[in-house]
């Protein structure tokens, strides 16, 4: 049996290809990424956090980097190498290494890196990096079920719908989202999955 290895918190994590590199999200990051806020504003149309001005997204980045500290959490922002710029975040979330098991979501990405790409090379990294270098049995994604995209985006990577959290968390309006469920076990990214996504990539 594989042995697992330790997730070490401290450690600055950094997944890359020749597509696009994920790094550590830092407090200073917020600089990189404040123009989306003021030129993309929809990126955040299904976020559970509202992020609308400078000190939301310093509260994003702070809690990200708290969740971290707390071990429970392993933030990325995201450079795409084709444009040459900070393009977006991405996170590692509910990590229970007790059970072999974490969630990859809290992801964005400016508009125009969709439909590039970008997602299934930042997805293929952290899988990797989930199931063949942590030895995790089991990664989990969630969405507002109103997010089409999302969950599109999602079952492209071969992600398995696993059912709907129905009145499942509070948004910034004050009403609650249904939360869809999606995963991909360690049997099928080593069966199939992670030969084909990385056919994908190539194509």
């Amino acid at each position: 049996m594989l042995a697992l290895k330790p997730f070490d918190f401290r450690e600055e994590i950094i997944l890359e290809n020749e597509r696009v590199l994920l790094r550590p999200l830092q407090v200073s990051d917020g600089s990189l990424l404040m123009h989306y806020v003021k030129e993309e504003p929809d990126l955040w149309q299904y976020s559970l956090a509202a992020i609308t001005n400078t000190k939301d997204l310093e509260k994003y980045i702070q809690a990200a980097i708290e969740a971290r500290e707390n071990k429970t959490s392993y933030a990325f922002i995201v450079f795409d190498k084709l444009l040459n710029t900070y393009v977006g975040c991405t996170r590692l979330y509910d990590i229970q290494l007790n059970f072999h098991t974490t969630q990859i979501g809290y992801t964005w990405y400016s508009k125009k890196c969709w439909g590039t790409k970008l997602n299934e090379n930042c997805k293929f990294l952290l899988l990797q990096f989930a199931f063949d270098q942590m030895g995790f049995e089991r990664v989990e994604f969630r969405a507002d079920n109103n997010n089409k995209r999302s969950i599109a985006a999602m079952q492209k990577i071969g992600c398995t719908i696993e059912g709907v959290l129905r009145n499942h968390l509070p948004k910034p309006d004050g009403t609650r989202r249904d939360s869809i469920v999606l995963s991909i076990l360690k049997q099928d990214w080593n069966a199939s999955l992670k030969q084909a996504l990385a056919a994908k990539l190539k194509a």
